[in-house]
């Protein structure tokens, strides 16, 4: 079992080459995305996890930040080094929405992508889980 996030954005192709230029994210699968077919789902790879970006589908109540005025979940995306994976997500096009800093036991800042979505970038500053 697993669980694979699915993102629902506007211009999906634009927001395929947005991933890999701002996280490195590497295409596993696509349908569409084409002249003759833009409407694009795709799965993308970042490191071992797996996610999905689609273009938004109001029909099926699929709708993309941008048409919701926000989002309704934030990713994780967990780096060596935040800091520089932050000023890379930033040079590709995204808002710094939270200046990577020291909290809560992790080392972490906050983009917004050019398609509305929420990425917090960081790693954990010691064991983590932690030990309750």
């Amino acid at each position: 079992m697993g669980i694979q996030p699915q993102l629902s954005v506007r211009r999906g192709r634009a927001a395929m080459e947005f991933y890999r230029q701002a996280f490195g994210a590497i295409e596993i699968y696509r349908v569409g995305g084409t002249d003759e077919n833009p409407e694009v789902v795709s799965q993308l790879r970042i490191g071992e996890d797996l996610f999905w970006v689609s273009d938004e589908s109001p029909e099926h109540e699929n709708f993309s930040p941008e048409s919701i005025g926000g989002g309704t979940v934030r990713m994780l995306l967990i780096v060596a080094d935040p800091d520089a994976s932050v000023a890379q997500a930033v040079a590709a096009g995204a808002t710094e929405v939270a200046r990577v800093a020291d909290e809560h036991g992790w080392r972490l800042g906050r983009v917004r992508d050019p398609f509305g979505h929420h990425w917090e970038i960081g790693k954990p500053l010691a064991e983590w889980p932690p030990h309750l």
